[in-house]
C-alpha cells in the first residue's frame, strides 16, 4: 500500500477524527478480501486511526451479474467477519458496500458502518441506481440486478453526526443537503467512478457537496484492476468544508490518512451561514415518511 508521508500517529491533533482511506484492489474471493480488510484495520490502529473506510462492493466484482451471486444477508457471513475486526481493533469500520440480499428476495447494494465494538451504527443500501449510457464512454445498468433503498441515511458517533450514502447517490444535491440538515458534519461515500465519468466529475463532485453543504466529504473508492470488467478511477479523496481538497490518491493500491475537526465545520458555517440563510419562505426540501 501507497503511504501518505504525512502519516503520523502520534501528531497533536487535539480531538480531531482521524480517517484512514484504504484504496484496497477488489476481489471475488471473500477469504482474501477480508484478509485486506483486517490488514487495513491493523493499519489503521499503527497510524492512531479512529475510523477505516473502504470502497464499495470491496468484496465482489462490480458486474451486475455477480452481484446476486456475491449477495449475502445483513447478518452473514462478510457482515459478521467486519463487525469482528472493528471491534478487534477498536475502531470504527465504514465498510464500503457489499450486495446484500434482503427478507424480500432483492438485492441491495449496501452500505455498514461498526462501532469500536462491532455494533452497526448505520445501514443504507443505495438509493440511486446507476443507470447510465455515455455516448462513446461508459454504459452500466444497476437495475438489471439491484434494487433500490429510499433511506435518509445519518447515525451518531463520539465525534458528531455523520452521514452515509453510496458512489452515485453523491451526485443528487437534495440527498447531500438533506443529510446536513438531518445533522452530519461528515459524509462517507463508498464509491466506484470510472474512466469515463472520473475525470470528468470525481474531484469536481466532492469539492462542490463539500462546499455546498459546508460537510467534510470523504469518497473510497477500489484501486484500479486492469483485468476488470470494470475499471475504477480510483483518486480516493477528501474534500473540507471549504470545498478544498485535503488529500487525493492516484489510481493504484494506497492509503491516505485525513484528519477532520468538526469544530472546523461550525467555524466556516459561522463565517457564511448557508443553512442559515435559506429562504423556507419561499422554498423547502424535506425527507417524505415511508410506508
Amino acid at each position: 500500500m501507497k503511504e501518505n508521508k504525512t502519516d503520523t500517529p502520534d501528531e497533536n491533533r487535539g480531538g480531531a477524527l482521524r480517517v484512514l482511506q484504504w484504496q484496497m484492489r477488489t476481489t471475488g474471493d471473500a477469504a482474501e478480501a477480508l484478509d485486506r480488510v483486517e490488514a487495513g484495520c491493523r493499519r489503521a490502529r499503527e497510524l492512531g486511526a479512529d475510523l477505516l473506510a473502504l470502497p464499495e462492493m470491496f468484496c465482489c466484482p462490480y458486474e451486475t451479474a455477480g452481484f446476486p451471486v456475491y449477495a449475502q444477508p445483513e447478518g452473514g457471513e462478510m457482515h459478521r467477519s467486519c463487525a469482528a475486526l472493528a471491534q478487534k481493533y477498536g475502531i470504527y469500520l465504514s465498510a464500503g458496500s457489499m450486495p446484500e440480499r434482503g427478507g424480500d428476495g432483492r438485492v441491495y447494494n449496501t452500505a455498514y458502518v461498526f462501532d469500536r465494538e462491532g455494533k452497526q451504527l448505520a445501514k443504507h443500501r443505495k438509493m440511486h441506481l446507476f443507470d447510465i449510457d455515455v455516448a462513446g464512454g461508459q454504459s452500466f445498468r444497476e437495475s438489471e440486478t439491484l434494487s433500490a433503498g429510499g433511506a435518509v441515511t445519518v447515525f451518531d458517533t463520539e465525534f458528531g453526526k455523520m452521514g452515509l450514502c453510496v458512489c452515485y447517490d453523491f451526485r443528487f444535491p437534495e440527498l447531500c443537503r438533506l443529510m446536513a440538515l438531518k445533522g452530519a458534519r461528515l459524509i462517507l461515500v463508498p464509491a466506484a467512478f470510472n474512466l469515463t465519468t472520473g475525470p470528468k466529475h470525481w474531484e469536481l463532485m466532492f469539492r462542490a457537496q463539500a462546499m455546498f453543504n459546508q460537510v467534510y466529504a470523504v469518497g473510497t473508492a477500489p484501486a484500479r484492476d486492469p483485468e476488470a470488467s470494470y475499471q475504477s478511477w480510483g483518486h480516493s479523496v477528501a474534500a473540507d468544508p471549504w470545498g478544498a481538497v485535503l488529500a487525493q490518491l492516484d489510481e493504484r493500491e494506497g492509503e491516505q490518512t485525513v484528519d477532520i475537526d468538526f469544530a472546523e465545520t461550525e467555524k466556516v458555517r459561522a463565517q457564511i451561514p448557508l443553512l442559515r440563510h435559506r429562504r423556507t419562505d419561499v422554498y423547502r426540501l424535506e425527507e417524505l415518511p415511508r410506508g
